[in-house]
């Protein structure tokens, strides 16, 4: 990766189809020679410049603005060139095969870039660390503008900052144990003297406060899987209506009318929720193939999802039929999710039925007709996500972050167990101190496998 890393490469930079703008970039080392080769000027940097780019015959091909930037100060750390010129996928396509053709006899080497690629140079060239050059994909996924706002913070730095710090902490009390390691025959106690009791304790409670925020910010980027099931009729699809404030799935009295998964991203406070509608649960002789295979799907669902709505019917619970297969559903739900995942039950209709007397199980009742309770229901799905109300510090995190320091928590654990031991097992306490720093630099990338880093690129879009 590194080796195809030094080749120069071009790509289209803007989304792909028609637009007013597009964007074709070129990035590598030593692109003078090629930039007078394709535009038959050299260019003043970090300038706009409006001219022709002419084909190898010298026909214009658009009319647009190029800008340059030498190396290192460019996004990459490389020399970029730009060209803004109309935003038709067939214009940006002749701009593409342009700039190979005239890097052949100047920059033979051009290639087409890699998805992610550019960014990954601007890494690999310490422009960003690797927090910062996640929250640039964060940024352009984000499907709220809390999410947006907090990838902003990321790249900006505010994430890696507390990673910094807590490096920086961490790298202090490794200094005090080697130290102690290094001088056993002195009588000098460099833990007591130094209070690495203290520096430890401190260094957890600032892990804990940046695991919480990360916990936040993951939950702003992934969202919460929010899975709606129960009997056929119970009123899945309004619910799920109600929620989006759109008519999304169809609504009938007649049972078994959502045969295949419906899904819509909500979002409440800023936090997005995939709520999925999904066919009525039962078994039934009136089943045919199509509605057997939506339950099949349901039950898939189900199985992903970070939290279940078990949606009961008020107008039926009196009936034993209708109790016996709800507590059939409650049972296979059981079963479905695990303990890890929590069921929400929630009882509907109470605009034809009043829920006096009925055992709620801890869960609410609604109307998703009229919206009544509904208001209860969203602020229930995000004290379930674990949401708390941010501050302006809220920064962007990826599952693999908050692995990561849930490993770091996990030996500075181990660390201070054996802190309290002394002298005995300071060599052990070095080792989980290295491992926890170790675990920390994962993040920022100053520790990081090439195949972690292949991935995490490659999800980035084509020109970014």
């Amino acid at each position: 990766m590194l080796a195809a890393s030094r080749d120069p490469v071009v790509a289209i930079a803007t989304a792909p189809g028609r637009g007013g703008v597009g964007i074709v970039r070129v990035s590598g080392r030593g692109l003078t020679p090629f930039v007078q080769a394709l535009l038959g000027r050299l260019l003043t940097p970090r300038e706009a410049t409006y001219l022709p780019f002419a084909d190898a015959a010298g026909q214009p091909i658009d009319h647009g603005l190029a800008l340059w930037f030498p190396g290192p100060n460019s996004y990459t750390g490389e020399d970029v060139l730009e060209l803004q010129g109309h935003g038709g996928p067939v214009v940006l396509q002749l701009l593409v095969a342009r700039c190979l053709e005239a890097a052949r006899d100047v920059l033979p080497a051009l290639r087409v870039a890699r998805a992610g690629e550019f960014t990954e140079r601007a890494f690999l060239n310490d422009k960003l660390d690797l927090a910062q050059a996640e929250a640039v994909a964060d940024l352009i996924d984000a499907s709220t503008e809390a999410a947006a706002r907090s990838a902003s913070r990321s790249l900006a730095g505010v994430f890696s900052g507390r990673i910094h710090a807590l490096r920086d902490a961490l790298v202090n009390l490794r200094m005090l144990v080697e130290a102690t390691l290094d001088f056993p025959e002195e009588d000098i106690d460099f833990l007591q003297k130094a209070d690495a009791a203290g520096q430890m304790r401190r260094l957890r409670e600032a892990l804990l406060a940046v695991l919480a925020q990360a916990t936040q910010g993951a939950l702003l980027r992934d969202g919460l899987q929010v899975v709606i099931a129960g009997q056929p009729n119970a009123g899945k699809s309004s619910l799920l209506n109600a929620l989006a404030g759109a008519e999304l799935a169809i609504v009938t009295p007649v049972a078994g009318t959502t045969r295949d998964v419906v899904q819509q991203t909500i979002q409440i406070e800023g936090v997005p929720l995939h709520v999925v509608d999904t066919a009525g649960l039962r078994d039934s002789p009136d089943v045919d193939e199509v509605e057997k295979i939506g339950i099949e799907r349901a039950w898939g669902r189900i199985r992903q999802a970070d939290v279940v709505l078990f949606l009961h019917d008020l107008t039926r619970c009196d009936a034993a039929a209708y109790q016996q297969a709800d507590e059939v559903i409650a049972t296979s739900l059981a079963l479905a999710v695990g303990a890890g995942v929590p069921v929400l039950h929630v009882w509907n209709k109470l605009d034809q039925c009043p829920a006096a007397g009925i055992d709620l199980q801890g869960g609410l009742a609604i109307s998703a007709r009229q919206g009544e309770g509904l208001e209860a229901l969203r602020q229930r799905l995000l004290a379930i996500a674990g949401w708390q109300q941010p501050g302006d510090g809220l920064f962007m995190a990826r599952t693999r972050h908050l692995q990561a320091l849930h490993r770091v928590d996990a030996h500075l654990a181990q660390a201070d167990a054996l802190l309290a031991c002394r002298a005995d097992h300071l060599d052990l306490l070095a080792e989980e101190l290295r491992l926890a720093q170790r675990a920390l630099g994962e993040i920022t990338g100053e520790f990081t496998a090439d195949d972690l880093l292949g991935e995490i690129f490659s999800r980035f879009c084509i020109g970014k």
